[in-house]
């Protein structure tokens, strides 16, 4: 329950921050004012010495986080996504976060498996390795399937973690309910919003079942890409706490001199993996969120392996073709569409000045573009242009700030395996092919189709709508009845051109 009696729970935190000399970090990051600086230090100071010490030899950040525990390391991460919050500095020190914890005993895993799947481990596979890796929330064990032979890999929740986790979320909102009393000016930051996506993101982390679902869904999207593998799902064992899926073999992506020695095509490698993030995020609007190098390995015949799909964003077909006209703009310096875009899609109030926008964005394109070919960053390019966009008072949008951390990260991956590589280059063509496809008249056409054949499914129920709407007005006089009756009215008509434009661009699209 979220309440005083986290206090205390706060309390060891703020200890453990003061301890490892995390605290100034964190208040430096969320550019804390005064009255919560003082705060937290009365929640530090005096008890400092109740606080966990942590690893020495990590940033202090990590090194608080670390301590405290799986639920703070998970936080970690996932503000790892946002550098609105946090800040550029902070989020890359939360980035490279390990998540590395010991792993619990395989007689405990090994009886989770058999209370989910409601078999024997050795009914059920015929090997049953000890941990392979163990994170935060769960741990990996590699075992063979008795009834086929095939490999997998199978992930177990930590015993005990959803209690775990729930205790420490429910004191994260007391903290965040302090923030927003003690400092007004973070409201802008909106920190319930932050812990209510944190606690959305654990959620699915802790039902494996959704994972595994994101699993299916991801393998389902991309069968069809070439050099691009997403494991099998093993979904007859796999549960809410065990997930199961087909054993990947490959070279872990950070493994550089691995790759070179086994012979890959480095420069295939780094525009492989940026043309797959962009192909996913644009084409399906359902991308994996966290394709860092641990997350992604080169099989032996040069395909790209993911893994771990705990965190997946998702975008709406508007936002994406709203997404795809700013890079198309920035990529043909139309600053003037950018902008447009940006105003179009309310992503900047109305009432600010478009042309002083476009002349921001300029600010932020031309220094970029000027750059030698190998050293443009679509990241760094999306990095200033949220800086900008937040001081004509863009919204925080938490898919469009996840959909930036991953680009910034995949951008990352890209570079390190092909350091030469020109991100524009490989970007324009898949951009240009979706603007294609999705922006312009065959598009306007198919929207247009999709809008009257919905319409056209509620006509025979026009009549009894415009029936109800008239039995209110009998019963309330005001409004006026004639605007009411003409909106009845409309809506018959509007019924009745739905099936008639409906089967227009019906015969439309029979004919090209």
């Amino acid at each position: 329950m979220r309440g005083p009696h986290n206090i205390w729970r706060l309390i060891r935190t703020g200890a453990t921050l003061e301890r490892t000399g995390a605290m100034n970090v964190v208040l430096d990051a969320f550019r804390a004012p005064p009255s919560l600086r003082i705060a937290a230090k009365v929640l530090g100071v005096p008890f400092k010495w109740l606080g966990y010490n942590g690893d020495p030899t990590q940033p202090p950040a990590t090194r608080a986080l670390t301590a405290l525990g799986p639920a703070y390391i998970k936080f970690g991460q996932v503000l790892s996504t946002r550098p609105d919050v946090v800040g550029d500095e902070l989020a890359a020190q939360l980035r490279v976060l390990q998540d590395k914890l010991p792993p619990f005993p395989v007689t405990d895993a090994r009886a989770m498996v058999e209370q989910e799947l409601e078999a024997e481990v050795d009914t059920l596979f015929s090997s049953f390795s000890e941990p392979v890796a163990a994170a935060s929330i769960a741990q990996v064990h590699k075992a063979t399937v008795r009834e086929t032979g095939q490999d997998v890999a199978v992930k177990v929740l930590r015993p005990g973690i959803e209690k775990a986790f729930k205790k420490d979320v429910d004191a994260f909102y007391l903290a965040a309910r302090m923030v927003e009393l003690l400092a007004p000016s973070a409201r802008r930051l909106r920190p319930m919003d932050v812990i209510t996506h944190f606690e959305g993101v654990v959620l699915g982390e802790l039902d494996l079942r959704m994972e595994t679902s994101s699993a299916a869904e991801f393998a389902a999207n991309t069968e069809r890409d070439a050099g691009f593998r997403v494991p099998q799902v093993e979904w007859f064992l796999s549960s809410r706490r065990v997930m199961t899926l087909e054993w990947a073999e490959g070279i872990a992506a950070n493994d550089i001199p691995a790759i070179i020695a086994a012979g890959h095509d480095r420069k295939a490698l780094g525009e492989g993996v940026l043309r797959l993030f962009l192909n996913h995020a644009l084409r399906d609007g359902f991308f994996h969120a966290d394709m860092h190098q641990g997350n992604l390995k080169i099989a032996p015949n040069g395909d790209i392996i993911a893994l771990d799909f705990g965190i997946m964003g998702r975008i709406d077909e508007y936002t994406r073709r709203a997404y795809a006209e700013i890079l198309f703009g920035f990529i043909r310096k139309d600053y003037r569409r950018v902008a447009e875009v940006h105003f179009e899609a309310g992503y900047v109030p109305a009432d600010k000045d478009i042309d002083e926008f476009a002349r921001a964005l300029r600010s932020v394109g031309e220094p970029i573009f000027g750059m030698d070919a190998t050293r443009i960053s679509m990241a760094r390019l999306l990095t200033y242009l949220f800086e900008v966009t937040e001081r004509f008072g863009m919204e925080t949008r938490t898919e469009l700030i996840l959909l930036q951390r991953t680009m910034v990260v995949v951008e990352g991956v890209s570079r390190s395996l092909y350091p030469q590589i020109n991100i524009w280059e490989v970007a324009q063509p898949i951009v240009e092919d979706y603007i294609k496809e999705n922006i312009g008249p065959k598009a306007l056409l198919r929207d247009l189709s999709r809008t009257m054949r919905v319409l056209g499914r509620f006509g025979p129920k026009l009549p009894q709508i415009a029936e109800a709407a008239l039995m209110r007005q009998v019963k309330q006089p005001d409004p006026p009845p004639q605007r009411n009756i003409w909106e009845a009215a409309g809506l018959v008509a509007l019924g009745a051109g739905a099936v008639v434009l409906g089967l227009s661009l019906a015969h439309i699209f029979e004919m090209m």
